[in-house]
């Protein structure tokens, strides 16, 4: 395809999408003019006048709070454990699905496979490119080659064990079940050995509690919205009761509660550490949000789905878990996920409540250490926390859209 060819097609493409008529070709003036704008100053704040001593001088309390600067390569390991894992349970899926027959083998160049891989992971690198930059030593660089190896390599273990795992027995295959979902919990206790999560600071310690409400959240969620929408008054009314409270009461203020009034209620001895408070309320107030949310999803069932399964000689029960959960979950995906993505973000609550070291509060003590007091940097810190933030949400975002498209969500 020559120069000429590809100037034809985007003449072509910018007056049918672009210039159609006077007022679209004002509208794509104004808004490529500010947009040009804007992008200037941003790639000029970010690569000439902005003063980023204070993220790169910072970059481990940023990341891992106060983690023992001698131990920093397990936090290196666990992560590329994870990511080996993450990347056998991808294996895993795309096998199964080929099985299925829902994977359509395709024959791409590496060319547009890489394109299709750097659409998909791009803000993912790009937060990678931005912490390696920013770093002073190769041990980052290290750990980064390790980690994306990891999840290469599992993908492919992935690949290769289920072939095998599928000639196993039923007792075997659950077994090997359960030594893969020990595996992030391994990890977990691997790291608390080093430093309990009391201690745990940064991105670290906001991710570790988005996790774990995320997890712990969702079955009480399905199980409080069937509780709901079950037909035995005690079981409604008591459900009910629990989402109602929980979805009109500030988040903050519970985690205040959880924080400060605990002890009133528990002897001290008892009472649990400040990142399980975290959890245990982040997970108590989602799950009513997703209740809701999935209480939706059964309403959009129809009937019909329901007395389909009676005339096949289904219990209710099942009918429930076989035919009418699955396609509710499906149907509000979308909603799920937005959920969670304001669960990730609503853990700098956490910091501001109970006094965690979370990645809001590293951004903000550091720009008031005797090197920077004074400087206003703030705006660097910010900056930096953001983006970390934006790359966790879009990245779920990104996530979810993909699991839709592939689902058939919104389509018939």
């Amino acid at each position: 395809m020559n120069t000429v060819t590809v100037f034809a097609r985007f003449r072509t493409w910018a007056r049918r999408n672009l210039f159609r008529t006077w007022l679209d070709g004002v509208v794509t003036v104004v808004m490529g003019s500010a947009a040009v704008y804007v992008g200037y100053r941003l790639l000029n704040y970010a690569l000439i006048t902005g003063r980023w001593e204070v993220v790169s001088r910072n970059l481990k309390l940023l990341l891992v709070g106060r983690f023992p600067d001698d131990e920093l390569s397990k936090v290196a390991i666990a992560i590329s454990i994870l990511a080996l894992w993450g990347g056998m349970i991808a294996g895993f899926v795309i096998a199964r699905q080929r099985r299925a027959g829902a994977y359509v083998v395709r024959t791409v160049s590496r060319t547009r496979r890489a394109r299709e891989l750097l659409a998909r992971f791009w803000p993912t690198l790009l937060a990678i490119a931005v912490l390696l930059s920013l770093s002073h030593s190769v041990g980052p660089w290290i750990a980064a080659f390790a980690i994306i190896l990891s999840a290469v390599l599992g993908r492919a273990v992935g690949l290769v064990v289920d072939r095998w795992l599928v000639l196993l027995p039923t007792p075997a295959r659950l077994l090997f079940g359960l030594a893969m979902a020990a595996v992030p919990v391994a990890v977990l206790l691997m790291l608390v050995s080093i430093l309990g999560w009391d201690e745990w600071g940064g991105f670290m310690i906001n991710v570790l509690i988005a996790a774990a409400a995320i997890i712990l959240c969702f079955p009480l969620g399905v199980l409080l919205a069937l509780g709901r929408a079950s037909k035995l008054p005690l079981l409604r009314v008591a459900c009910t009761t629990y989402i109602e409270v929980f979805r009109g009461s500030p988040l903050f203020v519970l985690l205040l509660l959880a924080n400060n009034a605990l002890e009133f209620f528990v002897p001290r001895s008892l009472a649990p550490g400040v990142v399980i408070r975290a959890v245990i309320v982040f997970t108590l107030f989602t799950a009513a949000y997703l209740a809701e949310i999935v209480r939706g999803g059964l309403q959009s069932i129809p009937p019909g789905q329901d007395e389909a399964a009676k005339a096949l000689g289904l219990s209710p029960t099942r009918a429930t878990l076989l035919i009418i959960l699955p396609q509710a979950l499906r149907n509000v995906i979308p909603a799920q996920i937005g959920q969670f993505i304001s669960l990730f973000k609503d853990v700098s609550l956490a910091g501001a409540a109970m006094g965690l070291f979370d990645l809001l509060n590293v951004g903000g003590a550091i720009t008031k250490q005797p090197d920077f007091a004074g400087q206003q940097l703030d705006v660097e810190a910010l900056a930096f926390v953001a983006l970390l933030f934006w790359v966790g949400s879009y990245t779920m975002s990104r996530e979810s859209q993909r699991l839709e498209k592939k689902l058939g969500v919104g389509s018939r």
